[in-house]
């Protein structure tokens, strides 16, 4: 879920992959492994 949308709701595959790289940077911004994020 990412801004208040969830992901498999957005039908544009484009902006899904887009959301799906907010999220990605948002986890490893925290500080999160990449290995453990790609799960």
């Amino acid at each position: 879920m990412i801004c208040g949308l969830r992901i498999e709701q957005i039908e544009d595959p484009l902006m899904q992959k887009i959301r799906y790289l907010d999220k990605l940077i948002d986890e490893l911004a925290k500080g999160r492994p990449m290995e453990k994020i790609l799960r």
